[in-house]
């Protein structure tokens, strides 16, 4: 799943003047449904993505044992998983699990890599454990349509698995959580699969269930979930013509679910990521929230808060809401065995991602999606991984693990995040200079 701009647009919009502080008001919370669908909230969790800080999660890794029969899927290369052949960037620091799973990587010393598999009970629930010790309010759970398919069903064993344990999981430590499709890869007549895995999660899950799954998040009133990838200009065999009818049997005549719709990041203006036509924004008056994608493009020279300001100002008069993005950095130089493409967009030791958290706050958001909890193949992770000090070696040609920046801790954008949950929640004492850590 690639989501970014080709490398040569980063660089193409010029750093504007940050907006001044706005006291815009995104929404209200639980906005009335529309039709009459109503449901019972008492004792749940969340009612609202209002002053939320929730990231996506990938939960798509496998490893070999795990009991998944996926082999090391996503940690893999094209062909195989071994040193100079693999997709991640960053490598988790496995110190807190508990079920581990011997690589064919090694370290300098010769001592034997490790790593984790979400298909355990055990590490969703540290993960969870995490996101309630540092104070982010949950995750978006990725369901890519490819993989859910009933013709894919190795793909839907593994995601409902990995589902079934974040479910658990995010009662347990009262994380919010949520369901998202990513569209990316799929054709127009894959659409009906989305909707017929959406009534099998109800049946199996019960999700719109508030005592069964009392963390589940709602807003406007109904259970939220995500459709992701409309919009694009990249070629993709779907229109928004197909997501417009997909929304329509989501929502159904009763309106039954809030749907958060996840668009290009220059969607306003149909800009260099978009397509060209204004469907699109009448796709999306008919939904409940916009999330657009920022992934690749910009850098901390190029970040324009602007674009979120203005992008708020169409949402108020459309009366959608918005949930602006944020990521720590993005590097993708394993999957493409190039190591000039290492720290692609730096991290540079936090800041870039403060840039954007305060950027968004001061233009006025509510509330954040955070690209990603546990992306490592493109370096986008807020999770905890290894130090690049403390990588595996990664064969020859100049390839390696690039790690979290040698001087912070591998909970560091756990933590950074976090502070940033604190003032979407309300906390004061934050501004434009980064938190420091004590």
């Amino acid at each position: 799943m690639i989501r970014k701009l080709t490398l040569a647009l980063l660089g193409i919009a010029p750093m504007l003047a940050l907006c001044s502080k706005s006291n815009v008001e995104q929404g209200k919370e639980d906005k009335p449904a529309v039709m009459g669908q109503a449901y019972d909230t008492t004792g749940l969790f969340f009612k609202s993505y209002n002053k939320l800080v929730m990231a996506g999660y990938q939960g798509w890794f496998a490893a070999e044992g795990d009991g998944s029969n996926r082999g090391w899927y996503h940690y893999q290369g094209h062909g195989g998983f071994y040193p100079g052949n693999t997709n991640v960037d960053f490598w988790p620091d496995i110190t807190e699990y508990t079920k581990r799973y011997k690589s064919p990587f090694k370290f300098a010393d010769g001592t034997n890599a490790y790593l984790y598999s979400p298909f355990d009970d055990e590490s969703v629930d540290l993960h969870f454990k995490w996101m309630k010790d540092y104070g982010i309010d949950g995750v978006h759970m990725q369901r890519f349509l490819g993989e859910v398919k009933a013709t894919n069903p190795s793909g839907k064993r593994h995601f409902n698995t990995v589902l079934g344990h974040a479910l658990k999981a995010a009662t347990k430590y009262r994380r919010a959580i949520s369901v998202m499709y990513d569209l990316s890869g799929s054709s127009s007549s894959d659409m009906h699969y989305l909707v017929e895995d959406w009534r099998e999660l109800q049946q199996l899950y019960g999700l719109n269930n508030n005592k069964k799954q009392p963390a589940y998040l709602y807003h406007n009133g109904k259970p939220l979930v995500t459709i992701w990838g409309v919009g694009f200009n990249d070629g993709r065999k779907y229109s928004i013509a197909d997501v417009s009818k997909l929304v329509d049997s989501i929502k159904g005549k009763e309106n039954k679910y809030a749907v958060m719709l996840g668009v290009p990041y220059y969607w306003r203006t149909l800009g260099s990521d978009t397509e060209k036509s204004s469907a699109l924004h009448e796709l999306i008056k008919k939904c409940d929230i916009v999330m657009p994608w920022a992934v690749g493009r910009f850098n901390s020279q190029q970040y324009n808060a602007r674009n979120v300001y203005d992008d708020i100002q169409w949402c108020k008069t459309n009366k959608v809401d918005y949930v602006p993005l944020v990521f720590p950095g993005f590097s993708w130089g394993n999957m493409h065995k190039d190591p000039t493409i290492y720290h692609q967009i730096p991290r540079l030791k936090g800041d870039f991602l403060w840039q954007q958290i305060f950027g968004a706050k001061d233009a006025g958001a509510q509330s954040l999606y955070v690209a990603m909890f546990d992306e490592i193949d493109e370096g986008t992770a807020i999770f905890k991984t290894a130090l690049e000090k403390n990588t595996p070696l990664n064969g020859d040609a100049g390839l390696k693990f690039v790690g979290i920046e040698n001087e912070l801790t591998s909970d560091y954008y756990l933590w950074l995040t976090g502070q940033g949950a604190n003032w979407f929640h309300g906390a004061s004492g934050y501004s434009r200079a980064k938190p420091v850590r004590n």
